[in-house]
């Protein structure tokens, strides 16, 4: 029991009350995606307690665009994949929470849909014995990789393609994944396309990657944010890094003392909370912030 209840309570964090406004929905595969998960029930965004904002049943990927003010625009851009175990999608603590933070840096943000496994209303009963399975949760999104990894590749081909249409630069287009929004993210840099290669690439949290871990030729700089009591993925984020190290790439990782899994944008009064921060100063490091 004890272990159901902080599952739940890890669930609870995978969201808040988030929102913003969006200006524009882009379809990523307007002919048709390669592969399928098979039938799906129809995409739904709703405010779920304990969840708060959520998007499940995602089988048409797409990417939600958030544009800075254009007085301090600075031509970096961010893909945000937001996690959820690959049943769900943290859309407000994850993606358009974190849009509105990241265009109040100037920079624009893109959130990402990306395909997910099909769920009916059990979906949170489902996700908590896969989390309680690890391995059947890994089992599951065997299949589902190419097809989210495919997502992830072509949004990043599309922001750069389209790049001038932004008023972003071809060279600075980053990708940032939440969780599993986290493995999105690596196994889109791990692909090693050039065409789909992040500029950079923040991964929070990140769990599921799986191997091979391969690390590419050119590795995108990388920075990795967990907290040391998180009970899920507590050392992937590591693993990356020096993964990226051995390599190496650039890597750097900061671990937060407190903050559990899930943390997102919504402030918790946990030492997670300063992740913002931390981001920024990295940005800020690297250039992303100059215009």
């Amino acid at each position: 029991m004890r272990s159901l209840l902080r599952i739940l309570a890890l669930l609870a964090l995978f969201t808040g009350s988030v929102t913003a406004h969006a200006q524009e929905v882009i379809r990523l595969w307007p002919n048709g995606a390669p592969g399928s998960m098979g039938p799906m029930a129809a995409e739904t965004t709703a405010d779920k307690k304990p969840y708060g904002v959520i998007t499940r049943n995602v089988s048409e990927s797409t990417l939600t665009v958030f544009r800075p003010d254009p007085k301090i625009a600075n031509g970096t851009a961010v893909i945000i994949a937001p996690g959820g175990g690959f049943h769900l999608l943290s859309i407000g603590n994850e993606g358009d929470g974190v849009a509105k933070w990241l265009n109040s840096m100037g920079i624009t943000a893109f959130v990402l849909r990306y395909r997910l496994l099909p769920t009916g209303d059990d979906f949170g009963m489902v996700l908590i014995r896969r989390l309680m399975n690890f391995k059947s949760l890994e089992a599951a999104i065997v299949p589902l990789r190419p097809l989210a990894t495919a997502d992830g590749e072509e949004a990043m081909r599309y922001v750069r393609a389209n790049a001038g249409k932004f008023g972003v630069k071809q060279d600075r287009v980053g990708m940032m994944g939440f969780s599993a929004g986290g493995a999105v993210t690596m196994w889109t840099v791990l692909g090693a396309k050039p065409a789909s290669r992040p500029d950079f690439i923040v991964a929070m949290y990140p769990g599921l990657v799986g191997d091979p871990l391969a690390v590419p030729a050119r590795a995108p700089p990388l920075l990795a944010m967990v907290a040391e009591d998180d009970p899920i993925v507590r050392p992937e984020a590591g693993r990356l890094v020096d993964a990226w190290k051995a390599a190496g790439a650039d890597a750097t990782l900061v671990i937060f003392p407190k903050g559990g899994h899930g943390f997102g944008i919504t402030k918790s009064g946990k030492a997670s909370d300063a992740w913002p921060e931390h981001a920024q100063k990295w940005f800020q490091a690297k250039g992303l912030l100059n215009k």
